[in-house]
């Protein structure tokens, strides 16, 4: 297997974006998956690299990356140690990353030989937060031929309620607590004045429904962090969804930071085999 990681290329905000490449190297082009992360994730998060193992192993070239404004650095790429410019990542910022990223993968600077690619067959995954930013994008980008979301939002705007906001623009942000780090993560108001300024680009609904690309729409049904019924929004927005429930399914599907063990866990192997399934298919 073909791994080349943390290649380091020209974000479209001033900051890099670290990319990572997985593939078997049989002269046979393969479809293509980028994997975007969610919020407060970083590319070499708990099992993402056993799932990007298993894509490769069976006939995939699987990309994934960091947001250039997601907190780590290319120094320190698994740690949040740039919390200034994660205070000021937003939407806009991470639509453009991904676009910068797809260019690349496709372009004749990839990492990939030509050969090994088939860049007619473009497929992208989203987790989290990561999930609304592939809609968006499939809708702005006809090079996405299929999606997916894990554990993904339906809306960007209902996370922040009245009286946040209020506090929010007095004190020019807020902040949000990692229990995994016990940082105090910033936000700030820029976040909310970009996604008041771009609302047409990032309603996710309206892409939803707008795409009419294969969409597989993967939730577990005790996720803690973004509810079961984002899913059934999405299924009922696209209109021809495939929705695949998880049964007791958290929100990573049973990984954690760091993931210690060699397998994954019998929810996120699962997660990974009907995404494959579906993508082939």
């Amino acid at each position: 297997m073909r791994i080349t990681s943390n290649i380091q290329i020209p974000g479209p905000h001033g900051r890099p974006l670290l990319i990572d490449f997985y593939y078997l190297a049989n002269d046979t082009p393969k479809p293509i998956v980028i994997f975007a992360h969610g919020f407060k994730g970083f590319k070499d998060w708990g099992h993402w690299d056993l799932i990007a193992e298993e894509f490769a192993r069976n006939g995939f070239v699987f990309v994934k990356f960091n947001f250039s404004h997601n907190g780590t650095t290319p120094s320190d790429p698994e740690n949040f140690a740039d919390l200034e410019a994660f205070g000021n990542n937003n939407f806009s910022i991470e639509l453009d990353d991904l676009g910068r990223v797809i260019d690349f993968v496709l372009g004749k600077a990839s990492m990939v030989p030509p050969e090994e690619m088939d860049v007619d067959q473009l497929s992208l995954i989203g987790h989290s937060r990561g999930g609304g930013i592939v809609i968006l994008k499939a809708n702005e980008d006809p090079r996405v031929k299929k999606l997916a979301t894990w554990a993904s939002v339906s809306d960007y705007g209902i996370y922040y309620t009245e009286a946040t906001i209020a506090a929010w623009q007095k004190n020019g942000v807020i902040h949000i607590p990692n229990a995994r780090t016990g940082q105090e993560m910033p936000l700030y108001w820029q976040l909310w004045e970009n996604y008041q300024a771009n609302t047409a680009r990032l309603d996710i609904r309206k892409a939803a429904e707008n795409i009419d690309i294969p969409l597989l729409v993967v939730h577990g049904t005790a996720d803690p962090t973004v509810p079961h019924q984002s899913a059934l929004d999405l299924q009922s927005w696209h209109g021809n969804a495939e929705l695949l429930t998880i049964e007791g399914g958290d929100h990573v599907f049973g990984g954690k930071h760091p993931w210690e063990s060699t397998s994954l866990s019998g929810h996120a192997a699962k997660v990974t085999r009907e995404t494959m399934r579906f993508f082939k298919q």
